[in-house]
């Protein structure tokens, strides 16, 4: 979004552009696609950075640098995929809790997706391409400066609040309803609150202490920030780029906190605004990955303490992702290619729950499916509630990970990793996952679970089930005391803020 903002400026102001702007070399980008239906399309990966060292001027609001405020963390990870055959864009925001095997790299790389950034955005990239099949052409890193003074360059903006709300974390504080103007300090504060609280009907104090908090703060978070640019966007919008004092101001402001990669060039800035200029960004998709949220309490991975996290949804998640790349199922999405069929993808099944016969169940299932099970064996459990893994050893063979993916649901990732027994696939089975039942069996529905007591990949029979009900997506994590997985398109909740009228009342 920032990008489709600053980039109009490019055509006035490109030298001072190209200059003001900072440029580092970032790996694992993908090139994009010269011919076919993809050609020209691009996928920039927006990355909004907690880091206050970074910043030239140190704000005792943010916490400061000196004083041991010197994490590096990705609040904010949103991807724009520009389709320039169709002029569409559409947005992809990852949670910054999602809680992945291979964040960081080296044997300890468990962390939640927003610790990837520590590594710097080379790793981010990987971690999407590696776990999401995602490809990345360009990346752009803004800071808490950058965004405070795209707003401020507009003269701030105006936002409904249908109710008070309170954040003591990120300074939030909106007493009472009605249209508000927020410069950009104000409106940093509305898009990193995530422990927000609010004063619903029935609530008569003003004491903040008896406010209730809204459920899952990440995705509540992320929600706002989504109506946020909806709303500047229109703001942009009113005021034309093109304009030369805006221009000016937006460039000046914002063009020295920007950070991209060395390859994302002024040229290829100035064919993006030529070839978006007139798409309607409030009409553009935003979506969500859907996760499941975990219990409220700390996580813990391998005798490491991770917080609250999140985790992901195989099924939803898929669908979210084909969607946003404007693919259809059964699809490479790093390619584009059509998916091998199982029957010619060699699969092995560690047991990583120590739930009894875990592996060979699960292996049995596959092979239902039209896969050829090379092995089985364990591997050592490192977390009562885990993730199962898809392993796969090469970017060659990510294909046919995602191939067996496709016959998979519940709190599943993919992950480039050596894989067991010579397969090409290696399933590393967790504690809440399922594989789908044979087309001649069911409808396709998921089958082998997890959810039971036992953690095991069946019914208490051991055997394949169509019909157990803790086999259906979500409802096994779930019973481990995770969340049906999130929307992908979410709507706004009574508290949340959104656009003014024209009277300055609700939008």
């Amino acid at each position: 979004m920032v990008i489709l903002l600053v980039v109009g400026t490019v055509v006035g102001y490109g030298w001072y552009l190209n200059h003001q702007i900072h440029r580092v070399d970032v790996k694992n980008l993908t090139p994009g696609a010269t011919t076919g239906a993809d050609a020209g399309t691009e996928n920039i990966l927006m990355i909004g950075s907690t880091s206050r060292c970074a910043l030239k001027v140190q704000n005792p609001a943010y916490g400061l640098c000196q004083n041991g405020v010197n994490g590096v963390n990705s609040d904010v990870i949103m991807i724009l995929h520009l389709n320039p055959s169709k002029r569409t864009v559409s947005i992809l925001s990852i949670p910054r809790d999602l809680f992945l095997p291979n964040t960081r790299t080296g044997p300890d790389g468990a962390y939640k997706i927003d610790a990837a950034l520590y590594q710097g955005q080379s790793q981010l990239i990987n971690v999407i391409r590696e776990d999401f099949g995602i490809p990345i052409q360009h990346s752009v890193e803004l800071n808490f400066d950058t965004f405070a003074n795209v707003v401020n360059a507009l003269g701030g903006i105006n936002m409904y609040f249908p109710m008070p709300v309170f954040d003591a974390y990120s300074g939030l504080n909106v007493p009472a309803p009605g249209c508000i103007h927020l410069d950009g300090y104000r409106a940093l504060q509305v898009v990193r609150a995530r422990h927000l609280q609010y004063k619903g009907p029935g609530v008569t104090t003003n004491n903040h202490a008896y406010w209730p908090y809204e459920v899952n703060s990440d995705l509540g978070r992320i929600n706002r920030d989504h109506e946020f640019l909806r709303v500047l966007a229109a703001e942009v919008a009113k005021r034309g780029l093109g304009n030369p004092i805006t221009d000016e101001k937006l460039v000046a402001s914002v063009a020295p906190q920007l950070t991209v990669d060395a390859g994302f060039s002024a040229t290829d800035m100035v064919h993006l605004i030529l070839d978006f200029h007139s798409v309607n960004i409030n009409k553009a998709p935003e979506t969500t990955l859907p996760v499941s949220v975990g219990p409220n309490v700390s996580y813990q991975w391998d005798g490491k303490n991770e917080g609250y996290i999140e985790f992901p949804a195989a099924v939803p998640d898929q669908q979210a992702i084909d969607t946003f790349l404007q693919i259809s199922p059964n699809t490479n999405t790093m390619t584009g290619a059509p998916l091998p069929a199982p029957s010619s993808v060699t699969v092995s099944v560690l047991n990583g729950s120590g739930a009894y016969n875990q592996a060979a169940n699960t292996e049995s299932a596959l092979e239902a499916l039209g896969f050829r099970g090379v092995g089985v064996g364990n591997s050592t459990p490192v977390a009562t509630q885990s993730e199962t893994l898809v392993e796969y050893a090469s970017p060659t063979t990510l294909g046919a990970a995602e191939t067996v993916m496709h016959q998979l649901s519940g709190a599943v990732t993919l992950v480039e990793a050596p894989t067991a027994d010579g397969a090409q696939v290696t399933v590393v089975t967790g504690t809440q996952f399922g594989v789908n039942a044979p087309s001649s069996a069911s409808s396709g529905t998921s089958s082998a679970s997890s959810g039971t007591a036992s953690g095991s990949t069946s019914t208490a029979s051991g055997s394949t089930s169509t019909s157990t009900t803790q086999g259906s997506p979500g409802t096994a994590a779930a019973a481990a005391g995770f969340q049906p997985p999130s929307p992908s398109n979410p709507s706004l909740t009574p508290w949340d803020p959104r656009a003014c009228t024209a009277s300055g009342g609700k939008g």
